[in-house]
């Protein structure tokens, strides 16, 4: 190798180095800032650790993510309603009925509340 080409191998290199860099800030999430107990006990908010951890999870748990899902399940019915069949029964319908009804009776219970 000569001179030129390790020259421009090492600034490839530190572009590379430096778009990665850019590339896994820009990907990671921003890091959580810790939560100090009051005196009154642990202070609200996500606790390091705690469930769902990724961010897709977090969305699809929250009430916007349901009716998200909602909607696409919905759109694929209207769409094409053998296949959506087919996915629901590869689903555990047991499990998620009951979670349906468990957040509907507490939907009920705020609402009068």
């Amino acid at each position: 190798m000569t001179m030129a080409d390790e020259t421009a191998r090492h600034d490839t290199l530190a572009r590379l180095a430096q778009s990665r860099a850019e590339i896994r800030r820009v990907l990671e999430p921003p890091p959580r800032i810790a939560h100090e107990e009051s005196e009154d006990g642990p202070a609200d908010g996500p606790q390091e650790g705690a469930f769902p951890r990724s961010r897709t999870m977090k969305l699809l748990l929250s009430g916007r993510g349901i009716g998200t899902v909602g909607a696409v399940v919905g759109g694929l019915l209207m769409a094409r309603p053998a296949l959506a069949f087919r996915l629901l029964r590869m689903l555990p319908t047991g499990a998620v009925a009951r979670m349906l009804m468990i957040k509907a009776v507490a939907a009920l219970r705020t609402k009068r509340g």
